[in-house]
C-alpha cells in the first residue's frame, strides 16, 4: 500500500504562475489515495479557480481565514490539527516572509501555524527575488524551525529569462511529501542500499553489450524503503525512469563499478536489495576507438564479470534477484545458497507484461528457510512493497 494512502495533505496554494502545478500537484496526490484538502491565498484565485481543486479532490476548498467548515469548526484551526503533512506549493516570496514572521492573516498562514504535521515548502519566483538575502534569510528560519524546503529548478521564468526559482516539478514535492511521512516509519535508523537499472560492458569506443533493464523495479524498491524512514542508497546503472528524491544516488555503468560501489555502500549498512540487471560477461579487450567494418565476421572474445553478491561479505541482509526463463524456482534456490542469501526475488522475464520494460511484474520471493511468497502480476510498487515487507521481517530476525 501506498504511504500516501488515507493521509490527510493540507495543500497551500499562494499567488503564483506556479499555481497551476498545484492542480497537477493535488490530482496526483488523491490518484494516490491521499486526502487532499486545499487553502488559497486571495492572490491564489487569480491564478486558478478553487474548483479545479474542489473537483480533483472531491473536498472543499477554503479560501478566508475566518471560514468554517462543514462540522461547524473553524477551518483553518481543524485542518492543521487533522493534517499529516501541510505542504505550501507554490511558495512566493511575500508568502515565505509571513511564514517566517509567523503572520496569520491569510488561510494558509493561519493553518502553518496550527499544524504540528511535517510542513514543506516549495519556493517559486523570480531568480532575483529567490536569491535576495531576505528571502534567503527568511527559508533558513523555517528549516530551523523543521520545515523542508523543497528546493526550486532551473529553467525558463514567467518573465521569460533563465534561472532559478522555478517550483519543483510534481514528482519531486511529492517524494518530499512521501520521505516527510516516511520519518519514523519501521525502517526509520536503518541504512539500505539498493540496486536498480542495467549494465554495459563495451567493445569499443561507442558500442557495448547490455540488457534492456529499465530500473522501474529497483527504483521502486528504493522508494518503498525511503517511505518506511530507512536511509536510502540508490546504486543506479543505466535507466529509463526518472531517479526519485529523498535518497543518495550513485550512478555507475559497467558491471565493475556496479561491483565497486556496492562493495563501498554496504559498509555499515543493514540490508541490501539487490535489483539490477548486472551483466555476465565482458569483452576480453576493449578497442579504443571505433571498430570499422571489415567486410567479414567479427569474433567477440568474452569473460565473465564478477559475481557481486557471491563475493560480499559483512552482517547484513541480503537479497537477490533472479531473471530466469526456465525451471524458476529451482535456478532460483541454487542462487540463493550459492550467493549465501537471506531471500531472493525470483521472476520469469520470459512472461509477457512482466520483468524487463514492463511496469508490471510476477514474482515469487523465496526465503533460505523455504518459504515461498508470491506476489503479482501487479504493478512493481507493489512488488516492492511485498519485497520490503521481508526485509523488514529479516531485519527483525536477525537476517538468516
Amino acid at each position: 500500500m501506498s504511504i500516501l494512502e488515507g493521509k490527510n495533505v493540507v495543500l497551500g496554494v499562494t499567488g503564483s504562475i506556479a499555481a497551476f502545478k498545484a492542480v497537477q500537484l493535488a490530482s496526483t496526490l488523491t490518484q494516490a489515495g491521499a486526502v487532499v484538502r486545499t487553502v488559497m491565498t486571495p492572490a491564489a484565485r487569480d491564478f486558478v479557480s478553487p474548483l479545479n481543486f474542489q473537483a480533483l479532490t472531491g473536498q472543499a476548498v477554503h479560501t478566508q481565514v475566518a471560514e468554517m467548515d462543514r462540522e461547524g469548526r473553524i477551518a483553518h484551526v481543524a485542518l492543521g490539527n487533522e493534517a499529516d503533512v501541510l505542504v505550501v506549493a507554490p511558495a512566493t516570496a511575500n508568502t515565505i516572509a509571513r511564514l517566517a514572521a509567523g503572520m496569520a492573516d491569510d488561510i494558509v498562514s493561519a493553518t502553518w501555524l496550527t499544524a504540528k504535521c511535517p510542513r514543506l515548502v516549495a519556493p517559486a519566483m523570480e531568480s532575483s527575488m529567490y536569491l535576495d538575502e531576505a528571502t534567503q534569510a527568511n527559508l533558513r528560519t523555517l528549516a530551523d524551525r523543521g520545515a523542508r524546503i523543497v528546493p526550486p529548478g532551473t529553467g525558463r521564468l514567467a518573465s521569460g529569462r533563465d534561472g532559478v526559482g522555478r517550483m519543483a516539478e510534481v514528482e519531486v514535492i511529492v517524494d518530499a511529501i512521501r520521505l516527510a511521512l516516511g520519518k519514523g516509519g519501521e525502517l526509520d535508523g536503518k541504512r539500505v542500499v539498493v540496486t536498480a537499472g542495467g549494465t554495459r560492458e563495451y567493445l569499443d569506443a561507442v558500442r557495448f553489450i547490455g540488457n534492456p533493464s529499465s530500473g522501474r523495479q529497483g527504483v521502486a524498491l528504493a522508494e518503498a524503503a525511503r517511505d518506511r524512514g530507512a536511509e536510502v542508497v540508490l546504486i543506479a546503472g543505466t535507466m529509463v525512469v526518472r531517479r526519485p528524491a529523498g535518497m543518495r544516488v550513485v550512478k555507475v555503468d559497467s558491471a565493475a563499478k556496479m561491483q565497486a560501489a556496492v562493495e563501498a555502500e554496504t559498509s555499515g549498512c543493514d540490508a541490501l536489495v539487490m535489483a539490477a540487471a548486472v551483466g555476465d560477461y565482458r569483452p576480453s579487450n576493449v578497442a579504443r576507438d571505433k571498430m570499422k567494418k571489415s567486410g567479414g565476421p567479427v569474433t567477440l572474445k568474452l569473460e565473465e564479470t564478477a559475481d557481486i553478491l557471491a563475493g560480499l561479505s559483512g552482517d547484513f541482509v541480503k537479497v537477490g534477484f533472479a531473471a530466469e526463463t526456465e525451471n524458476l524456482v529451482e535456478n532460483a534456490r541454487a542462487k540463493l545458497e550459492a550467493k549465501k542469501l537471506d531471500a531472493i526475488v525470483a521472476n520469469d522475464v520470459s512472461e509477457a507484461d512482466a520483468g524487463f520494460g514492463s511496469e508490471h511484474n510476477r514474482v515469487k520471493i523465496i526465503r533460505r528457510e523455504g518459504s515461498v511468497t508470491e506476489a503479482g502480476p501487479a504493478p512493481k510498487t507493489h512488488i516492492a512493497e511485498k519485497v520490503m515487507d521481508v526485509v523488514v521481517e529479516l531485519l527483525g530476525e536477525g537476517g538468516e
